[in-house]
């Protein structure tokens, strides 16, 4: 019998999964770039993955309202403190990120310290689970995703600290829990990164670098049995480099000051 089919069913929610992580975190990963905070994303991530576990540890249903709410609440406090911190010291905020960070990771470790699956549960909010999402379950993240787009082009790309932390900690709530720590950090900044020297369709360019890495990553788990999540960072990576590269020898594309 043709595995086909069942490779299908499986590759299409993951990759759907990806690109809707893709489409608020491109416009995003930009705006944390631009404003030289690329590591405040990962301790909030951490923060808001930290929250997950924490009412995990209390009993909440892993998709039920209470975990979403710990998980929001964590990380828009996470990233609200870090942005008072880097007004208060600014010398500092690099360290403080840092030891917010550490401390997120170290508290998980403890959470999970004495469930028989903690290492599982701690692995699946690193690396995530994504050739395993389930297709009923999108519809949710893709509502909160088209909501937060709406607001990001409308007036969010504008507006002030606030606005933008609280649609960060948003996104990276939702997209912790769906495909896990590693593939929010790199779709944020790898396409970010990547496209930085291209002056005009940055943020197209940026789209297809993350849709890439997605089916590529996701497409070469398939055909060689190792985890998607590792392989998706890598291959994005990858073609992040290469089109770095690319604009890179030529004067004529570098990017002009937003």
């Amino acid at each position: 019998m043709s595995t086909e089919p069942f490779q299908l069913a499986i590759l299409w929610p993951a990759l759907a999964a990806g690109l809707l992580v893709t489409a608020t975190h491109v416009p995003l990963g930009i705006q944390v770039l631009n404003r030289g905070i690329v590591f405040i994303d990962l301790a909030v991530a951490q923060v808001a993955g930290l929250g997950v576990i924490l009412a995990g540890r209390f009993g909440f249903e892993p998709q039920g309202a209470a975990v979403q709410i710990a998980a929001f609440t964590a990380a828009i406090a996470g990233a609200l403190l870090l942005n008072w911190s880097e007004r208060r010291w600014p010398d500092v905020q690099e360290a403080i990120i840092g030891v917010t960070f550490i401390l997120a990771a170290t508290g998980a470790t403890l959470a999970l310290a004495s469930n028989p699956q903690g290492a599982e549960h701690l692995k699946d909010l690193l690396v995530g689970q994504i050739l395993w999402v389930d297709p009923s379950a999108l519809w949710l993240p893709a509502l909160a995703y088209a909501l937060l787009l709406a607001a990001w082009f409308g007036i969010g790309a504008g507006s002030g600290r606030f606005a933008f932390y609280l649609a960060f900690a948003c996104a990276v709530t939702v997209s912790v829990q769906l495909v896990g720590l590693y593939l929010v950090f790199t779709t944020l900044i790898v396409p970010a990164l990547a496209t930085r020297r291209i002056a005009r369709g940055r943020i197209v360019a940026a789209y297809l670098l993350g849709g890439l890495g997605y089916l590529g990553g996701l497409g070469l788990s398939i055909v060689s049995d190792l985890p998607p999540g590792p392989l998706i960072v890598w291959i994005m990576a990858a073609f992040g480099i290469a089109l770095f590269a690319w604009t890179s020898r030529t004067p004529s594309r570098a990017l002009r000051a937003d």
